[in-house]
């Protein structure tokens, strides 16, 4: 079976690779080597699939349905295990070989087409927010992940460059930083997060309704793993006349239902809003550039 990479993933890695790398063309060869040495039965590949990493439908000798996913290295996959590894299917995605390859994780099957975001808003919402709940834990000792200070960080350099190149920019730039700055001075509390979560990263599961996956795992507060989940829906938030009071109230029914610092999520909101819409600006989605923009705009 040849393993053609979906068209989204070889999008999504040239924009973080655009001077390319070596990993797209190894992939077929690596993915082989993967079925063979788990001696699993390859029952399909998952398309659209991620952003970063192939994904795999396959069965295992015994006939258990599970997931193959392969990542570069600047997805961080050891990270991601790592963070499996720890939650132990509490809230997220059973890690079925904690010892696989570099860069290859064997997954519990969950149902790869349905997520809580074919849930009704206001339901998909609440759903999200119980199974994000869940994996807020005390980090491991000796921890193997980024802190939001040193993510951020370098995120802020970026957003900095990007503000010079673009002044019309800057202003939200500016506000973005500020806020970054004030969150960093007193934290809250050191969590282990998902880091990159939102609804299309819930899906329904077996044994539990829904559970996470595709952590980028970081070590924080709690404020700013559920930023990511405020804006999502955004283009549907956009086309609301009263889309920026929707945002608002949204800020506060999430806060107030997982017990977190208000102003707090907001701020981080603003800042992961104008990251993501400067970095969108940057790799050549000027739509969803503006998009983000106008979002952090109305925080």
């Amino acid at each position: 079976m040849v393993f053609e990479p979906p068209q989204r993933l070889v999008r999504a890695l040239g924009e973080t690779a655009p001077d390319g790398d070596d990993w797209l063309e190894k992939l077929p060869e690596a993915a082989q080597r993967a079925v063979a040495l788990r001696e699993l039965t390859v029952e399909r590949v998952q398309v659209p699939g991620g952003r970063s990493s192939l994904v795999l439908l396959v069965r295992a000798a015994d006939g258990t349905p599970a997931v193959l996913k392969l990542a570069p290295g600047r997805a961080r996959p050891e990270a991601e295990r790592a963070a499996l590894a720890h939650w132990a299917g509490r809230g997220a995605v059973q890690l079925l070989d904690p010892s696989s390859a570099e860069g290859v994780l064997l997954l519990e099957r969950l149902h790869p087409d349905v997520s809580v975001r074919s849930l009704p808003e206001a339901k998909a919402l609440l759903e999200a927010a119980g199974t994000l709940r869940r994996l807020w834990v005390e980090p491991p000792a000796g921890f193997p992940f980024e802190t939001v200070a040193e993510r951020t960080g370098r995120q802020a350099e970026a957003m900095r460059a990007r503000a010079q190149a673009e002044p019309e920019v800057a202003p939200l730039v500016d506000l973005a930083l500020a806020a970054r700055e004030e969150l960093l001075a007193a934290p809250p509390e050191h969590r282990l997060l998902h880091g990159t979560f939102r609804q299309s990263k819930v899906l329904a599961g077996e044994r539990m309704p829904w559970l996470a996956v595709g952590p980028d795992p970081v070590v924080g507060e709690c404020a700013f793993d559920l930023a990511r989940l405020v804006r999502d829906r955004v283009e549907d938030l956009i086309a609301q006349p009263s889309g920026a009071a929707t945002t608002r109230r949204r800020v506060k029914r999430l806060a107030e239902s997982l017990d977190v610092d208000q102003e707090r999520l907001r701020g981080w909101t603003l800042f992961r809003a104008v990251e993501s819409g400067v970095r969108a600006g940057r790799v050549g989605r000027p739509r969803d550039a503006e998009l983000l923009l106008e979002f952090a705009a109305w925080l």
